[in-house]
């Protein structure tokens, strides 16, 4: 049976598909059968780009366990990324600052 569980986001980046890389527009999340892996119902994740040919889609199949493991390692590596570039914005603005006051100073 369906289970008609189907999230749609946004997406800005890349995917590779038959060899060829082609930009995202758009990630599907979505629970139901496996249409490939020989599983029960998955968590399947799809990237594409709604101006490409629907072979413009790149595709996975988890399990429900793979799946919350995924959004376990997605939250560390964002929270991490966060920290990252806000040390990094940190840093550009210091250097700014110190290059007004050089300049200021002249």
């Amino acid at each position: 049976m369906c289970t008609s569980i189907v999230e749609i986001a946004p997406a800005e980046g890349m995917a590779k598909a038959d060899g060829e890389w082609f930009e995202v527009t758009h990630s599907v999340v979505a629970y139901d059968h496996a249409r490939h892996a020989l599983l029960g119902d998955v968590i399947t994740l799809d990237f594409i780009n709604t101006d490409l040919p629907p072979g413009a889609r790149a595709a996975v199949e988890l399990t429900l366990d793979a799946a919350k493991a995924l959004h376990a390692a997605l939250e560390k590596a964002i929270a991490e990324a966060e920290i990252e570039e806000a040390d990094r914005a940190e840093s550009i603005a210091t250097q700014a600052r110190a290059e007004m006051q050089a300049r200021a100073a002249a």
